[in-house]
């Protein structure tokens, strides 16, 4: 072991949650292509956790972690990595002459709809705007986040929320304590595959804020998932035989929520082993305390 990876067994780490879309309305789509929606955020206790060393020599890097197995950012290049381009915007925006070297153990599955990615990148703008002190505010970074997709900024403000536009218009709400089973069914779906589709419905009313939280839930993207992918379509199936099921974002994951945590892992422990499940709590908010991994 090096000494670097040595020194960065003492650093702390920073937890990136993933969440949950409790519906997903698609109400429309802009001229640019883009599409206008309405979602409720809930954030998960399913986290990646992130740590950063200051590099005073302004370069950013994405090290392995020496303490996990290879994971599944391994094959995506430094370049494309939304932490590191979260790293580099912050950089630009503040003036800072500071660097970082970025570590990550990865729990959040890619291509789940749970928003992994976009988490990272907000969580390294948070981090590193404090361990830099760059002073930005919380709608500074928010507004860096959303260059960088569009679910960032819901991670950035740390809260759960009312979605609308593209999902960076953000209503924080409180949600009611709940436990979830979260259902990963072994496949990836292309967010961009399912939002170009030509059967996706895009038409789907505005409501006030108060009717989504009270009206009947549903995902405007799962018919499509659904119909395109067997496996998603097969574990949705599954899952709704023991409590309501939902489609989250585009998929694959799927999801049901308990009254508590025993209610959960009852199901859970049924769940076929070809596919993975967690059971997790709802979070009201993002923890500012780091831990130790």
């Amino acid at each position: 072991m090096s000494g670097l990876d040595q020194s960065a067994a003492d650093l702390p780490w920073w937890p990136a949650p993933a969440k949950l879309n409790l519906c997903l309305h698609i109400t429309s789509r802009r001229a640019d292509g883009y599409h206008e929606l309405q979602t409720v955020f809930q954030l998960i206790d399913l986290c990646d956790l992130l740590s950063f060393e200051v590099d005073p020599s302004g370069r950013v890097t994405r090290l392995d972690d020496a303490a996990a197995a290879p994971g599944p950012l391994a094959e995506v290049p430094p370049a494309e990595d939304l932490m590191v381009r979260a790293a580099l915007a912050l950089q630009a925006a503040s003036g800072s002459p500071l660097g970082a070297r970025i570590r990550i153990r990865k729990r959040i599955p890619l291509g789940g709809g749970l928003g992994g990615g976009s988490s990272d990148a907000a969580t390294t703008l948070r981090a590193l705007n404090r361990l830099w002190g760059t002073g930005l505010g919380v709608d500074e970074l928010a507004r860096l986040g959303l260059a960088l997709g569009a679910d960032v900024p819901v991670f950035v403000r740390g809260r759960s929320a009312v979605g609308e536009g593209v999902g960076e218009r953000l209503t924080p709400i409180a949600l009611p304590p709940r436990w979830f089973l979260v259902l990963h069914p072994g496949v990836a779906v292309p967010t961009r595959e399912i939002f170009q589709a030509p059967e996706l419905r895009r038409d789907t009313p505005v409501l006030p804020v108060s009717a989504l939280l009270a009206g009947p839930s549903r995902n405007d993207c799962e018919p499509v998932v659904r119909a395109r992918v067997p496996e998603v379509a097969a574990a949705l199936d599954w899952l709704d035989r023991h409590a309501p099921a939902r489609l989250t974002g585009t998929g694959a994951c799927l999801f049901a929520a308990f009254p508590s945590a025993a209610a959960a892992e009852r199901v859970a422990g049924r769940v076929p082993d070809r596919w993975r499940a967690w059971v997790v709590p709802g979070l009201a908010a993002v923890s500012e305390e780091t831990v130790r991994a």
